[in-house]
C-alpha cells in the first residue's frame, strides 16, 4: 500500500469535510479539518487513515442514532462503486476514502455488534470491511458468524465477499484470527456456500482463505479439495487451485493426488545440466528426460535449487515448472533459470544443488558451481 501513501492528502480531507457538513448531523468541519491534517506528510499510509478515523470522532455526534445516520448520508450514491476505488471526486464516500469510516464504526461500535454489523455492510459495498469486521469475530465470535452466515446470499457481491475474506484466519495487514487459524471449522461451510459464486471476484476469495487454511490444516484443505474437484465446473476447478497453490508447490502428497498426480511407478529421470558452472548474472541452464512404463500419465515437474546460505549451509526453494502428460511414456524438457541480483535473495559461491521433483517425489539431483 506504500505507493498509495498521499492518497490521503488535503484535498480528500477538505472533500471529506464538505460530505460530512453537509449531512443531517451536526458536525464540526473547520475542528476535523485541523485535526485530520496535523503533520500529514510525516504519516504513513495507515497512520492517516488512522488520524482521520480519530478527527471523525471527535467531530461527528457522539450519539449511535446520529452517528450511524451521518455515516448512511455520507456514502456514495451506488452500491458497487468498486471500479473507482481510487478516485475520490467528493460526492460521497468510496474506495480508500472511505476507510476512515470503516474503522470508525468499530471503534465505536464493538461493544454494540448488533447495530454496527449492519452499518459495515452497507459501507462494504463502497469499500471492504474485511479489517473492519475482525475485531468483531474475536469479542463476538458466535453472533458475528450468525450475522454472516445471513449474508452469503446476500445480493452485494461486496457483502458475500466480506463473508469469506473478513473470515480468512492469516488475512494479510489484518488482524490474526487465532481461534480459525487453530480450528477453521466455524467458517469452512461459508466457504462451501461461496464456492460457486457467480462472481470471480468471490470465488477467489474463497481460494485464498483456503490457502491460508492449508498453512496450518494441509490434510484437511487436501480432503475439501479431491471433495470440491468432484464433478467440478471449471470454475470451481481453477478455485481449488488457487486454494491449493502453496501445498501443490511444496510438494503436497495428498492435494498432488486429489489432482490426479499420482507417483508414477517405474518413472526415470535423466537429468543434465548445461552449464556445470554459473557466473553470477548469468543462468542456469539444464535438461530433463523422463520415462516411465506408462503411455499417458500427468505429471506435475518442479525443481528446487538448495541455495548457499551465509553460514556455508543450503536452503532449498521451489520453483514451478510444467504441468504435462506423458506422451507414450515421454517428456522431454529444457530450461533456462537466471541467476541475477534480486532484492529478495543475497546470493553466495560455492555448490549449490539443483534437485527435480515429478509428482512432489525427488527423481534426480545435480550439483553445480556458482560463481560471484
Amino acid at each position: 500500500m506504500e505507493p498509495f501513501k498521499n492518497y490521503f492528502n488535503q484535498d480528500l480531507i477538505e472533500k471529506t469535510a464538505d460530505i460530512f457538513d453537509r449531512g443531517p448531523a451536526r458536525f464540526d468541519r473547520k475542528h476535523f479539518v485541523t485535526l485530520a491534517a496535523a503533520e500529514l506528510e510525516g504519516l504513513e499510509l495507515k497512520e492517516r487513515a488512522t488520524q482521520i478515523m480519530h478527527a471523525l470522532d471527535q467531530t461527528l455526534p457522539a450519539g449511535f442514532d446520529e452517528f450511524e445516520e451521518a455515516v448512511l448520508a455520507s456514502l456514495h450514491k451506488s452500491e458497487d462503486p468498486s471500479g473507482e476505488g481510487l478516485t475520490f471526486d467528493g460526492s460521497g464516500l468510496m474506495g480508500f476514502a472511505a476507510w476512515p469510516i470503516t474503522d470508525l464504526v468499530t471503534h465505536r461500535g464493538l461493544r454494540a455488534p448488533e447495530r454496527a454489523l449492519p452499518l459495515l455492510k452497507e459501507v462494504t459495498k463502497r469499500f471492504t470491511a474485511e479489517f473492519a469486521i475482525r475485531p468483531f469475530l474475536v469479542e463476538h465470535r458466535d453472533y458475528t458468524l450468525s450475522v454472516l452466515n445471513g449474508w452469503v446470499d446476500d445480493r452485494s457481491r461486496h457483502v458475500r465477499r466480506l463473508v469469506s475474506e473478513g473470515t480468512r484466519p492469516r488475512l494479510p495487514w489484518g488482524l490474526r484470527l487465532s481461534e480459525f487459524v487453530a480450528d477453521p471449522a466455524p467458517i469452512l461451510p461459508f466457504l462451501k456456500a461461496l464456492r460457486d459464486d457467480k462472481e470471480d471476484y468471490v470465488r477467489r476469495s474463497v481460494a485464498n482463505s483456503l490457502n491460508d487454511i492449508a498453512k496450518d490444516h494441509p490434510d484437511m484443505v487436501a480432503e475439501i479439495a479431491h471433495d470440491w474437484l468432484k464433478d467440478a465446473s471449471i470454475n470451481r476447478t481453477r478455485l481449488v487451485r488457487h486454494a491449493c497453490r502453496t501445498l501443490l508447490k511444496a510438494g503436497h502428497g495428498k492435494t498432488l493426488a486429489a489432482f490426479g498426480y499420482e507417483p508414477v511407478a517405474g518413472l526415470t529421470c535423466d537429468l543434465s545440466l548445461l552449464t556445470p558452472k554459473v557466473v553470477f548474472g548469468e543462468a542456469l541452464e539444464f535438461e530433463a528426460i523422463i520415462k516411465a512404463p506408462v503411455q499417458k500419465a500427468p505429471v506435475m515437474v518442479d525443481y528446487a535449487i538448495h541455495f548457499v546460505k551465509a553460514n556455508g549451509g543450503t536452503a532449498p526453494k521451489v520453483f514451478k515448472w510444467k504441468d504435462a502428460k506423458l506422451q507414450g511414456g515421454h517428456l522431454c524438457a529444457t530450461r533456462r533459470h537466471a541467476i541475477k541480483p534480486i532484492t529478495t535473495r543475497r546470493y553466495y559461491e560455492g555448490s549449490h544443488k539443483l534437485e527435480l521433483f515429478v509428482n512432489g517425489v525427488s527423481v534426480a539431483t545435480a550439483d553445480f558451481e556458482l560463481c560471484i
